[in-house]
């Protein structure tokens, strides 16, 4: 047995060569991306233990469990990596069948989850707690769990496990596929959810939609992707299924990094926005009404005076002065106008006199006073009054 070109040892298998053989290329250059971005992930995740205490905002703080669970799933992405660079055997085939829709559908599950919860807060709506959060992406993910499971049970017939390395190249890839199925079916619906980010009135928490709207949409481009290249795309050699399938995982693995965890890392210690938050009392008050603090003084309201006034075709309405308007009562000029008479006089004079004063004003038609009647103070009839008769 040759040994392979690079730093590989003499006695390693065969298996491993991709490791370190620089003829391939590929198998190094994968390995070192994969190793920096396990590497980070696991900064990421020191990072998010150290700095829950500074985080303010309440409602970031409980998605942070979630955010942490999806980066335990990033880890796992760059680590399966290493199982598709090395190659395919009794060990690593039951290994690539389980753990890659696992790993991804628990990654899609937890942005799920937190586009779910997003959706509430940017319409003023009550949030999901934090178990509850979690509670949705672990549950999501075990779908995957279970269908994984039954395929690797059912296809190794619970003991051959070289089945996967037997199977021609064009059925294991169709059967490669075809177990992602719900995977894509959660790639989608967390694509849509997000796009439901979008809509609301408090604008402060679209910008974390939007980095699920990202992540989501350039995954999806890389799924799309590496699936035509494995299953349309004729390769010439088996081996390049293996190299399409690990860049696929390490650039999928880079996408979450940082399309989702490094901008959400930029926010984490975010002060509260109470402009992102509806008032606390808003249920309280009644929508569609108009609000209106103490009492409206209409009398300064001209435009609305004026516009009803015309309707009604009231014409003795002046503009810009008070509310109430001075009109002319004729039955107040009628008395006020009459001159004093003297206590003697006889009642039918008086009659006489009334009806001599209401002729002429009832012709009056153009001339109206406004003028404010004065008190006129009366003589009295016992001015002249001695306490004896006249003549005596």
């Amino acid at each position: 047995m040759t040994t392979p070109a690079g730093d590989c040892r003499s006695d390693l298998e065969p298996k491993y060569h991709r490791l370190c053989d620089t003829s391939e290329a590929w198998g190094i250059v994968l390995e070192t991306v994969a190793a920096v971005g396990a590497v980070t992930s696991v900064g990421f995740m020191l990072a998010l233990l150290a700095l829950i205490c500074k985080v303010q905002d309440s409602n970031r703080r409980k998605v942070l469990p979630v955010q942490f669970l999806f980066l335990v799933g990033v880890l796992g992405v760059f680590g399966l990596t290493f199982a598709f660079i090395i190659k395919l055997d009794s060990y690593t085939g039951p290994t690539r069948f389980f753990l890659f829709g696992v790993l991804f559908s628990l990654c899609f599950s937890c942005l799920l989850a937190h586009a779910f919860n997003l959706t509430k807060l940017v319409r003023g709506w009550k949030p999901l707690s934090l178990l509850v959060m979690l509670g949705l992406a672990v549950g999501v993910s075990l779908v995957q769990d279970v269908i994984a499971i039954e395929y690797v049970v059912l296809t190794m017939n619970r003991t051959n496990t070289d089945i996967f390395a037997e199977l021609p190249p064009p059925r294991r890839n169709e059967d490669f596929v075809m177990l992602l199925i719900f995977v894509l079916f959660l790639m989608a619906l967390t694509f849509l959810t997000s796009c439901f980010t979008f809509c609301g009135p408090f604008t402060g928490w679209k910008r974390h939609g939007a980095h699920i709207y990202l992540t989501t949409l350039l995954s999806m481009a890389i799924w799309v992707a590496w699936i035509t290249l494995l299953l349309v795309t004729p390769t010439p050699d088996t081996r390049w299924d293996d190299t399409i399938l690990s860049a696929a995982l390490v650039a999928n693995g880079w996408i979450f990094l940082l399309a989702y965890v490094a901008p959400e890392f930029q926010l984490l210690t975010k002060q509260q926005n109470p402009m992102d938050y509806p008032v606390e009392d808003a249920f309280c008050k009644p929508q569609f009404m108009k609000q209106s603090y103490g009492v409206e003084n209409r009398a300064y309201t001209q435009e609305e005076i004026t516009q009803g006034l015309e309707e009604l075709g009231d014409t003795t309405y002046v503009p810009y002065t008070t509310h109430f308007q001075l009109q002319a009562s004729d039955l107040f000029l009628l008395f006020h106008q009459q001159p004093q008479q003297p206590r003697n006089v006889s009642l039918g004079h008086r009659r006489r006199g009334l009806n001599n004063m209401v002729l002429p004003f009832q012709n009056r038609t153009s001339q109206k006073d406004f003028s404010i009647p004065r008190a006129q103070t009366r003589v009295s009839p016992y001015n002249d009054y001695e306490g004896r008769k006249n003549g005596s």
